[in-house]
């Protein structure tokens, strides 16, 4: 018997996610055949951002040895005893727009990274970047920006029912509004 229900933990992320004004759009699972990882990926939005340009994408990365570590110790533990909080699973936050005009409407990447750095604080630390794309070489440049958050999820108080991200939940809506904020003036 597992010592934590991964599959229970994403659907109780998902109901959570929309108790903090986010709308769940699609879920997927991934399980590598030769060495078990998993991936749960999450597609959602604020509510207000429903049919707008920006998609958040959730990924929680499962990998089995932590997992089969994490029950040992626990199997290993008196019965009044909890776990030490020293396994985690890498939970990402991108946050992605359609490609962007060239730079006269689209934003300064520092002034964004530096924007967001206060929209995200030290609970939802976020990486700024642009990617410059040229289809051919007669064609103008397509830039897509990317936005990323990464959080560790212990194992440890999932198995207490304490990691509820509700601070991380709060920070990257703020982070989604924002960018749907600022999008409306970057797109044109």
């Amino acid at each position: 018997m597992a010592a934590i229900d991964v599959a229970g933990y994403v659907a109780d992320l998902k109901d959570h996610s929309v108790d903090h004004g986010f709308h769940v759009h699609d879920e997927r699972h991934f399980v590598e055949t030769y060495s078990l990882r998993q991936v749960w990926e999450v597609d959602l939005h604020p509510e207000e951002g429903c049919g707008g340009p920006l998609d958040l994408h959730l990924a929680l990365e499962v990998d089995p040895r932590v997992l089969l570590s994490f029950e040992d110790a626990v199997l290993a533990l008196a019965e009044d005893e909890e776990p030490r909080d020293e396994y985690h699973f890498p939970l990402t936050f991108t946050w992605a727009l359609p490609p962007l005009p060239p730079s006269p409407k689209g934003p300064d990447l520092l002034r964004l990274a530096i924007d967001l750095a206060g929209v995200g604080g030290m609970e939802l630390p976020l990486e700024v970047s642009a990617i410059d794309s040229f289809a051919s070489a007669t064609d103008g440049p397509e830039r897509r920006l990317s936005v990323v958050a990464r959080h560790e999820v212990s194992l440890a108080k999932v198995l207490a029912g304490e990691e509820l991200l509700c601070e991380v939940f709060d920070r990257s809506l703020a982070v989604s509004r924002f960018l749907l904020e600022a999008a409306g003036s970057w797109l044109g």
